[in-house]
Order: C-alpha cells, then sequence, then structure tokens
C-alpha cells in the first residue's frame, strides 16, 4: 500500500515490536508476513554454512533476521542472512549494522519477490554492497550477483545440483542438494 507518507529511522524505531517484519525503503514503510516453514530451512543452512566458513577463517561476522541494516535514514532492510567482513567491523553496533554489509542473501518469498529481485539489489549496489544472492526456494536456484561489478547480471546462477562458490570468500564451497533438500 502506497501513501504519501515518508518515514525516517526514528519513525522505524518507534513503531511497535510484534511480530511483524518492518523495513524501509526510500521512506516507505514496508510489513511482511513471517516467514514460511520453507524460508527458515534454506536460512538456516545458508547461515550455519556461512558461520563456520567465516568463524573458521576469521573474516568477519554473519548475521540472519530480524536485524536492521541501516543504510541511510530511509533506507532500513533485513537481508535473511549477511556477511560483514573484519575490515568492517566497526559499522556493526548494538542497535543494528549502519553501512551496507559485504553479502546480502534474500530468500524470494511470494510477498517479497519482486522487492528482492529489483528494488533491494539495486539498493544493496548503491550503497556499496560486494555481493547479493538471491534465493528461489521455488527453483531451487541461487543467483550471485558481484554488485559493484555488474549489478543488472549474476555473476552465476546455481542449481540444486550445483556447488555455490564465491569471490568473496575464496576456499568456500557449499553444495546446494543440501541446502536445497526437502
Amino acid at each position: 500500500m502506497r501513501t504519501d507518507i515518508k518515514f525516517n529511522y526514528s519513525d522505524y524505531r518507534a513503531l511497535p515490536e510484534g511480530g511483524k517484519r518492518y523495513q524501509l525503503i526510500d521512506g516507505e514503510l514496508l510489513v511482511s508476513p513471517s516467514p514460511k516453514t520453507r524460508h527458515q530451512e534454506l536460512s538456516s543452512r545458508l547461515y550455519m554454512a556461512l558461520q563456520v566458513f567465516v568463524s573458521n577463517q576469521k573474516l568477519g561476522r554473519v548475521y540472519y533476521a530480524p536485524l536492521d541494516v541501516i543504510l541511510t535514514d530511509e533506507d532500513v532492510v533485513q537481508p535473511d542472512v549477511f556477511f560483514v567482513s573484519a575490515a568492517r567491523a566497526a559499522i556493526v553496533r548494538e542497535e543494528g549494522v549502519f553501512g551496507a554489509p559485504d553479502l546480502c542473501v534474500e530468500i524470494l518469498s511470494k510477498s517479497s519477490r519482486e522487492i528482492d529481485r529489483d528494488v533491494k539489489r539495486k539498493l544493496y549496489a548503491r550503497h556499496g554492497a560486494t555481493e547479493y544472492w538471491i534465493v528461489d526456494p521455488d527453483a531451487d536456484l541461487v543467483q550471485l550477483f558481484r554488485l559493484q561489478e555488474d549489478p543488472e547480471r549474476p555473476l552465476r546462477a546455481c542449481g540444486s545440483g550445483d556447488t555455490l562458490v564465491s569471490p568473496l570468500f575464496p576456499g568456500f564451497e557449499l553444495p546446494l542438494g543440501a541446502v536445497f533438500a526437502r
């Protein structure tokens, strides 16, 4: 629902807690229902795989929603899974992450599909995120974008029979069959 009302971070922080997932994009308040079980299964598998690798390599920190990523006063998002490198640890504060993570992962759902594919991809690119993974649970597909190189075209697309590798994490290999297992 579009309105002429623009929200900022102070307005956002004043919203009531209560299980709803709020985000701000260009001052527009977006409210999402709770994720479905499939979404949560994929999110936890991706988080765990990244967390183990990042922790073992001492590369930084991996986080998962709900946790605010404050890009501007009018852009506050909650990527499903995200990574902040050790070199950029200063953007992490108690209230959330103030700046673009190095990696943002969004798992598509019916309510967020177009926002995740287009709006958030461009938003993350504009604010300096290095990589963006779009996970499509219906197609068992991950699209990996290098946002500072070509934000319009994925570097690669990997299905459930493939192994996901990322330039951001040299040596990281994730067999997607295990991620998409039902």
